[in-house]
């Protein structure tokens, strides 16, 4: 996208613009309202779902939780195309209004089927690819990852808020008051679309087949990339929870004290790199030291989970590793993909990264549950390690980019 797209307040000094800081910061609230929404019950609803109908199986319960990530997957890839073809806004909304509605569904069920289809239907409005397609229209090449540190940031602070207000929601209005909730959120996410989010600049450019994208080389590292992340992220948090309550003889309700303020610290020690190798045209380097990172992250819970004594304090220092690699992935990485894709088909290829996302999300959760419960802990790290050693192999041979501010144009491999 020319730069020049962006008046009124486009300027050369190395600075977001007025515009670009207005869009960005909309998009990612209503990132945060919706992640607000659905983190909220992730703390509670296991234990909720023993007092439903049905709620007394492990299985289904497993199926409550992950259909949402599963929804995703089948939607992120049409939303994001759709979005291309019609617009942005048009599609956001509509996307949340599903979301909206799932969550008013679940709020009303009366048994475990009932929360199953609600969460389907919430995770049916797929909207990641367009809102993150959308931010890749309103801001310029150079300040692109910015504007996605912005999201990456409103996502992790709103799980760690999550953590705190969640216990306490639960006791004042329960899980139906929570999940509508949700379903408010998501309304007031449609406002800020309609009248808070500036609209995007027109892009003219050539249709692009499907096969552009899907045999292009580096967006295919970026899709494999993002499913291993939230894969080895979903399969961590099957384990973690658990083993801060047995080591760090911290409640649930209490786990905040440690999520807080390592996500906090990890978001303001992945903002120098991330920044210095934009400028510096390094952010190969630095997303391959990120999944350095992750992976040295994964070997160190691995041999402390396979230890006879296991001190907490490790477990804090192995987190904040985690989340700091993991906030500068989540940050680089979409930006990449809406600089590698072609212009007319952002929401498109963004569709097909959301849906390895969500994929991640899902087999991290069923994998992860099925080897803590048949292999052990240890185990469960070992696919994290593999997931992550793959994709530090396939990082490693991507091309270097550009300098922000320069085309990037990387061909198709």
């Amino acid at each position: 996208m020319n730069s020049s797209t962006l008046s009124p307040d486009a300027d050369t000094n190395g600075a977001m613009n007025r515009a670009e800081i207005k869009a960005s910061g909309a998009l990612a609230s209503i990132f945060a309202l919706r992640m607000l929404g659905l983190f909220l019950i992730l703390p509670v609803f296991a234990v909720h779902a023993r007092t439903l109908p049905g709620g007394d199986s492990a299985a289904l319960v497993g199926l409550a939780m992950g259909i949402y990530g599963l929804a995703q997957s089948f939607g992120q890839i049409p939303f994001g195309v759709a979005s291309d073809k019609y617009g942005r806004k048009k599609i956001i909304v509509i996307g949340l209004i599903l979301f909206a509605l799932g969550s008013f569904i679940a709020a009303a069920a009366g048994n475990i089927y009932w929360v199953i289809i609600g969460r389907a239907i919430q995770g049916a409005g797929a909207i990641s690819a367009a809102v993150t397609a959308f931010i890749a229209d309103s801001t310029r090449e150079e300040h692109r990852t910015k504007a996605m540190a912005m999201v990456g940031g409103s996502i992790g602070l709103t799980f760690a808020l999550s953590l705190i207000v969640s216990p306490l929601l639960y006791e004042w209005v329960g899980m139906g008051g929570i999940f509508a909730m949700t379903g408010i959120l998501s309304v007031a996410a449609i406002a800020v679309v309609v009248w808070l989010v500036p609209a995007a600049p027109l892009v003219k450019a050539r249709r692009v087949a499907w096969s552009e994208i899907l045999r292009n080389g580096e967006l295919m590292r970026l899709n494999y990339g993002v499913f291993a992340l939230h894969m080895t992220q979903m399969a961590m948090f099957v384990v973690m929870p658990a083993a801060l309550v047995k080591y760090a003889g911290l409640p649930l309700e209490s786990h905040w004290k440690i999520y807080l303020p390592v996500v906090l610290a990890s978001f303001v020690l992945m903002l120098p790199p991330v920044f210095a190798g934009e400028k510096q045209g390094k952010m190969k380097q630095v997303m391959v030291a990120a999944v350095a990172l992750l992976f040295a992250v994964q070997l160190g819970l691995l041999l402390t989970f396979s230890m006879a004594t296991i001190h907490w304090q490790w477990l804090v220092v192995l987190l904040l590793g985690f989340f700091i690699a993991f906030n500068v992935l989540e940050a680089s990485q979409p930006s990449l993909v809406s600089r590698i894709a072609p212009p007319a088909a952002k929401g498109a290829a963004l569709g097909v990264y959301n849906t390895m996302q969500a994929l991640g999300l899902f087999c991290g959760g069923a994998l992860g549950g099925l080897l803590k419960q048949h292999a052990g802990a240890p185990a469960v790290f070992i696919l994290g390690g593999a997931a992550t050693l793959g994709w530090l192999i396939i990082a490693s041979s991507m091309k270097n980019l550009p300098r922000r501010g320069r085309t990037a144009t990387i061909a198709a491999a």
